[in-house]
């Protein structure tokens, strides 16, 4: 069984956030979201296959939606119902394999 992170402070949270471009905290719902835009279908499926190995490694999967070129992410760790260091883990690495 993997070991859950805590939950990050606003602290933690506004520093995160300093590094993780074109991302936004959503207070309401205790989440990091970004939309990520790219060239056609294909493109945005790979990225969407390349993310759910490491979600799969890590136990900690993103909500996401996709339409078309379009991919809509939303990260929470449920576990502690608020943002933890995994989903910095994740969205860094959507960043990174988003270009």
């Amino acid at each position: 069984m993997t070991t859950r992170p805590a939950a990050l402070s606003d602290v933690e949270i506004n520093l995160a956030l300093q590094s993780l471009e074109g991302w936004a905290y959503d207070e309401d719902d205790k989440s990091f979201k970004k939309n990520f835009q790219f060239k056609d279908f294909s493109e945005a499926f790979g990225f969407m296959n390349a993310i759910a190995m490491l979600a799969d490694n890590m136990d900690h999967h993103p909500e996401w939606s996709n339409i078309y070129n379009k991919v809509n992410v939303r990260l929470t760790t449920h576990d502690v119902g608020a943002v933890s260091a995994f989903d910095v883990v994740m969205a860094t690495y959507m960043n990174e394999m988003a270009g």
